[in-house]
């Protein structure tokens, strides 16, 4: 029941017109992925979806507030023209809020902590559709500045907060951060890089945390004692990194390269500049996993239970496909 009504709520946000409805999906999609967070009752568990709850009821209602508004003062509903500039921003930063775009993203880490590794997957790309698909309907009527500052500070806040973690989730929570914001920046120019850049970010996100739920790793020191129950999976983990940090031939390369490419030809070489700045920010963070898992034989030994004793009930299939899509898809730009 729960999982339908997951994806229930996005496919309706996918297909309103109406913000009334729109709200809805996102209410249902809300209020159905709560349970699954919670499902382990871990305290940490617990005080991660009661976060995660207050933030999306408070982009939820200034949604509604929003739209009301809008209503209010132009007689229509419609989602494709938000022409009153209060309800475009109230709209713009609730959706930011929901999504987790810098300077909104303080609950996005904390909330990524608390939670198992495939409810943090569905937390990281399944989630951030329905805000998204709002975002594209939307974009055309917010101011460009805004849209360019939430962009930018997502990608250099992604940068910057990974650095000094050692958790694996609060790394990828920072790494989807920058990411969103790779597709914030280009939203206006090009719509459609920002669906390239979703996906492919879906691709890659995935295959990191079904590696990590693979060998049960959720530290960087658990990650330096993979290397001897599954070497080939610690090879192609660190090629996932890396693809994510953006380096070619993987596919993570596609959707910068492109926007960056974007950005040049809107005149826009300074933004482009610091995008490519910040993209170097996070690769350092991938890097140290990549040096942690596939360069050091850890001489510690880890406090957690290690990978090598634990079998695993997880399908290997998702995680090839994922890995393949992560390493594979750059010719097809």
């Amino acid at each position: 029941t729960l999982l339908s009504s997951l994806g229930l709520g996005t496919t309706l946000t996918f297909a309103s017109s109406h913000w009334l409805l729109a709200w809805m999906g996102l209410e249902i999609n809300t209020l159905a992925i709560i349970p699954l967070m919670a499902q382990h009752h871990h305290p940490r568990a617990v005080e991660a979806t009661t976060k995660y709850f207050l933030t999306q009821a408070t982009a939820a209602a200034m949604i509604l507030f929003a739209s009301t508004t809008n209503a209010w003062i132009t007689g229509a509903w419609d989602m494709n023209n938000v022409s009153n500039p209060i309800a475009s921003t109230m709209i713009i930063t609730a959706l930011a809020l929901k999504i987790g775009l810098a300077p909104m993203h303080f609950w996005m880490p904390e909330v990524l902590q608390g939670l198992d590794l495939l409810t943090g997957l569905v937390l990281s790309t399944w989630q951030k559709l329905a805000p998204l698909a709002l975002i594209i309907q939307t974009a055309q009527a917010i101011d460009p500045l805004l849209l360019t500052t939430l962009g930018l500070m997502s990608t250099l806040i992604g940068g910057w907060g990974g650095l000094n973690q050692t958790q694996l989730r609060k790394i990828l929570a920072y790494s989807s951060i920058a990411h969103m914001g790779w597709m914030i920046i280009v939203l206006q120019y090009a719509p459609q890089l920002t669906l390239l850049a979703l996906l492919t970010y879906i691709f890659m996100t995935s295959a990191a945390f079904l590696t990590l739920k693979t060998s049960s790793a959720t530290k960087i020191g658990t990650l330096a004692t993979v290397w001897s129950k599954s070497p080939i999976l610690t090879t192609t983990t660190a090629l996932v990194l890396l693809s994510l940090g953006g380096l070619p031939p993987l596919t993570g390369f596609m959707p910068k390269w492109l926007i960056l490419q974007e950005l040049a030809k809107q005149s826009l070489p300074l933004i482009a500049t610091i995008m490519a700045l910040c993209a170097l920010l996070s690769l350092y963070f991938y890097l140290r996993l990549c040096y942690a898992m596939t360069l050091t034989i850890s001489p510690n030994t880890t406090t957690s239970t290690t990978p090598w004793r634990v079998q695993t009930t997880q399908a290997s299939f998702p995680l090839a496909l994922a890995t393949v899509m992560a390493l594979g898809l750059l010719p097809v730009t």
